[in-house]
This record gives C-alpha cells, structure tokens and sequence, in this order.
C-alpha cells in the first residue's frame, strides 16, 4: 500500500505547462474505444472541448423544486442552449420529448431523500440496460467521499465504471458533499482524483479556491456544479472563473431555471462556456435578453 509519510510533501502541479497534445478533444480520453468517443462529443462540443449540461435531476431527493414543479413547462424551452441534459429515467421518459437529439446524462444512482441527516447510503436504481434503452450518453453516479457511506458510493462508482465500459458508456462521477464535509480545495483535490482514479470519465465537483490546482491534477475532464441560487452576476462570475481555471464546462441547474429569466440566463452562460464571454459581456447579454424575452 502507499506509504503516507510523504502525503504532506509540497505539490508541483505544473499550472502553467500544458498537457501533452492529444487528437481527442476531451482531456484523458484520447484511449478510449470509439463508442464512447462518440457519446463523449455529444456531451462536449468538438469545436470548443466545453459543455453546457442542464441539470434537473433535484427531484430525486428534493421532491417538487421551486422552479420545476412543472418539468414539461420549464424544461422544453431551455433544451436549445444545452449540451447535455441530465435528468432521471422517469422525469425524461414523462416529461421530455425524445426529439431533441441531445445528450444525456442519466441519473442512475438513487437514495434517501434531504429529510434524512445521511444521504450518502446510495444504490445503483438504475440498471445498464435501461441506461441503453434511453440512448444514455453517460451515467451519473454520485460519490461521498469521506461519509459514513463512502465504502457504498465507491463501490456503486466502480460497478457503474465497469458496466458502462462493457458498453460504451461514459461515468460521470458526482463529488457529494455532505454535512461532516467541509468544501476546502484539500478534499476536493482528494475526492476529483480518487474518482478519476476509480476510472469515470468525466468528473462533477464544486468550484472552489486553488481550483487551478483541482482541474490540473485531475485526468479527466471536470465540469462544475451550479450549486445553490445564487444572483446571476455571481452565477456567471463562477462559471468565468472555472472555466478560465480549467474547467471543461458547467452543470447548471438552480442557477438556470430559478433565474428571473431561465431562457435568458441559459444563453448567457453558454456565451461564457462556449465564446468566452467576459462576465461583463455575458450579463449585460443576459440583461438584454430579458427585457425582450418572455419565458
């Protein structure tokens, strides 16, 4: 086993040299088969190597979540701007068309609801041929590192990896952070590289300080959780900055459809994920936006 002696060694995580080229656009996956290749550039745009993904998946645990209680009202008119949709099997196959012809993020792991303290006892509720039939781009399988259901979450994370591998399909490794988990660069260094390590292709976490440092030393691509409601300024202001500090694009949810004007925000942090917008730029894209779109 590793010897931990040297666990507090200082870090060169060489932030200003480049990775070697690679032919592939999305960071790490340069070996994988060509499967996965092609459901990887449906998530991520080959032009740009950035995603826009749209989350709405809150439900599984949160119930009916202001801003989307009715998900065939407030979801269809925000499909167009997003890369990528990440959502439950039910509220896709109930609630949104099978014809926009983006990618999918599925939801596959499943668990205790926001009024339980630990939620970090999840299962796999999703099985790998179900994954298939709904045309999965790549499964989304949450991780709590450092809970007291984290032996579990790994567990469900390698299972996903290794089935997804049988078929194709991308793992998009969730980082959870539960109440005993304070969100300090030192875990989400562990947690982003620990999941990288147990081989899903893509990795979501929070931005956070030292966020350089995150992305650098992990070798797959990270996109960044919108997390809670915040203005839409300081939304777009987050989503600058992890994209200049290596982010590979953002899964935006609360920040999106509680926004004064979803259709409007969604835009305007696409401007910032796909043509480097300034955050001056993108706001006042959004304010324009708003005074002349009705959602």
């Amino acid at each position: 086993m590793a010897d931990k002696d040297g666990i507090n060694l200082p870090k060169d995580y060489a932030i200003d040299i480049k990775p070697p080229t690679q032919h592939f656009h999305v960071k790490g996956m340069e070996h994988v088969d060509w499967g996965m290749k092609n459901r990887l550039s449906k998530i991520f745009n080959p032009k740009t190597g950035k995603t826009l993904m749209l989350a709405f998946d809150h439900g599984y645990i949160m119930g009916s979540t202001s801003g989307l209680e009715r998900l065939d009202l407030s979801i269809p008119p925000l499909i167009e701007d997003a890369d990528c949709l990440m959502a439950t099997r039910g509220a896709l196959r109930s609630c949104i068309m099978p014809d926009h012809n983006k990618a999918i993020a599925l939801r596959c792991s499943a668990g205790s609801s926001v009024l339980k303290d630990d939620m970090s006892h999840e299962v796999i509720g999703v099985d790998i041929d179900d994954a298939i039939r709904m045309n999965a781009s790549c499964i989304a399988v949450q991780s709590f590192i450092g809970a007291s259901g984290e032996c579990q979450s790994i567990n469900n994370i390698v299972k996903a990896v290794d089935n997804g591998n049988r078929y194709g399909i991308p793992v998009l490794g969730v980082v959870a952070v539960g109440k005993e988990m304070k969100r300090t660069p030192k875990y989400f260094l562990l947690a982003t590289r620990m999941l990288a390590e147990f081989g899903v292709s893509i990795v979501k976490t929070y931005y956070c300080d030292d966020f350089e440092k995150i992305t650098a030393a992990c070798p797959v691509p990270i996109v960044i959780a919108g997390g809670k409601k915040v203005s839409e300024k300081e939304a777009l202001e987050i989503t600058y900055k992890a994209i200049q500090q290596g982010a590979a694009g953002v899964d935006m949810g609360r920040n999106v459809f509680q926004a004064e004007n979803p259709k409007a925000m969604i835009k305007a942090v696409r401007s910032v994920v796909h043509d480097k917008f300034s955050v001056e730029k993108a706001f006042k894209l959004y304010e324009d936006m708003k005074r002349c779109t009705t959602y």
